[in-house]
C-alpha cells in the first residue's frame, strides 16, 4: 500500500521547479526504476549468500536478460503512466494483465486455457473499458490526448510484465531445483540495473535528476521509501507464495489493489462516477470469481 502511494506522490507532486526541470514534476521514471533495482540487488545478494553461501548461479546471467528487459520496461511504464492517467485506472489496468499473460503463456510455454479463462478475460477487459470511459467531460480534448499516452504506457507495462512471468517460469523449468526465488531476484535485478543505467545515460536524464534531487530532498526521500517498500514487497511475495500458495497470494494482492484504489481516491482527490464504480466492480468481481474457480479446481484435482 505504501509503495503505491509513494509511486503516485513521486510522479504527480508539484515540486520546486529547477533550471533544468521548470515544471517541477519529477523528471525521470527511469531513475525510479533504477533506485528500486539498486536496493533489490543488495537485498537479493544478502539473501542468496545466507541461503547458498555463494553468488554463483546455475544459469548464466545473460539468460535472465530477456525478462530483466521486460521487467524494466514494465516498471518504467507503470511509473510514467501516472503522469497521464489516474492511479485507480492504473490499478484496474493491472487486472487486465490476465489477457497478455494468457497470450504469452501460449506462445512461450505452449499453455492451454479453458473457455472460462477467456470469458473472465473478456469481462475484465469490459470492466477496464467501462471505468476508463466513465469520466467527466470537462477538458475532454486534452484529457483524451494525455490518456492516450497513458494507455500506451500501461499497455507496455502489462504486456512486458506478462512476458516477465512467463520467461521466469521458463528459467525455473530449465533449471529445476537449481534456481530459487532469491537467485531469480538477484539475476533479474543485476541484468535490469544495467538496462536502467544505459537508459539513463542515453536519455541524458542524470543531470536533471541530480539537480532536481538537490533542490527537492523530499523527492529523494520518496524514492528511498519506494525502493525499500519495493524490495521488501518482493520478499513478502516470495514468502506468501511459498508458505500459503498462489491462491492466497492472489486474494491478498487483489484485496490490496481495492484498498489502494480507495486510498488513492481519498488522498489524491480522484473523482469516481457511477460508471467508474460499475467498471471496477466488474473487474474485481471477475478476479475474485477466477480465484474461487481455481481453488475449486485445485480441490477437485486433490480429491482424485
Amino acid at each position: 500500500l505504501t509503495w503505491g502511494i509513494m509511486q503516485e506522490k513521486i510522479m504527480t507532486t508539484q515540486f520546486e521547479p529547477t533550471p533544468l526541470v521548470p515544471d517541477g514534476i519529477f523528471p525521470s521514471a527511469t531513475f525510479c526504476v533504477f533506485s528500486n533495482r539498486f536496493l533489490a540487488i543488495i537485498v537479493a545478494t544478502l539473501l542468496t549468500l545466507k541461503t547458498h553461501g555463494t553468488m554463483k548461479l546455475a544459469a548464466p546471467l545473460w539468460y535472465f536478460s530477456p525478462c530483466a528487459l521486460s521487467n524494466t520496461i514494465s516498471s518504467w511504464g507503470q511509473y510514467a503512466a501516472l503522469k497521464y492517467v489516474s492511479f485507480p485506472l492504473q490499478v484496474l489496468f493491472k487486472s487486465a494483465k490476465v489477457i497478455p499473460v494468457m497470450l504469452m503463456g501460449k506462445v512461450i510455454n505452449k499453455a492451454q486455457y479453458s473457455v472460462s479463462d477467456y470469458l473472465e478475460a473478456v469481462v475484465i477487459t469490459c470492466g477496464v473499458a467501462t471505468f476508463s470511459l466513465s469520466k467527466s467531460s470537462a477538458g475532454a480534448a486534452d484529457q483524451t490526448e494525455t490518456e492516450t499516452f497513458g494507455f500506451m504506457m500501461l499497455t507496455a507495462y502489462i504486456c512486458s510484465d506478462a512476458f516477465t512471468s512467463q520467461w521466469q517460469d521458463k528459467i525455473y523449468k530449465a533449471y529445476p531445483k537449481q534456481i530459487d526465488s532469491y537467485q531469480m531476484m538477484f539475476g533479474v535485478n543485476c541484468s535490469a540495473i544495467l538496462f536502467t543505467i544505459g537508459a539513463l545515460v542515453i536519455s541524458m536524464e542524470i543531470p536533471p535528476v541530480v539537480e532536481f534531487l538537490t533542490y527537492n530532498p523530499t523527492a529523494l526521500l520518496y524514492n528511498i521509501i519506494t525502493a525499500i517498500t519495493s524490495a521488501t514487497g518482493q520478499l513478502f511475495i516470495f514468502y506468501t507464495i511459498k508458505s500459503y500458495g498462489p491462491v492466497v497470494f492472489t486474494i491478498i494482492m487483489t484485496t490490496r489493489q481495492m484498498i489502494s484504489m480507495v486510498l488513492s481516491t481519498i488522498l489524491f482527490g480522484h473523482a469516481l462516477t457511477m460508471g467508474s464504480c460499475f467498471g471496477a466492480a466488474l473487474v474485481f468481481g471477475a478476479v475474485f470469481y477466477r480465484i474461487h474457480r481455481k481453488r475449486l479446481e485445485k480441490r477437485a484435482r486433490s480429491a482424485r
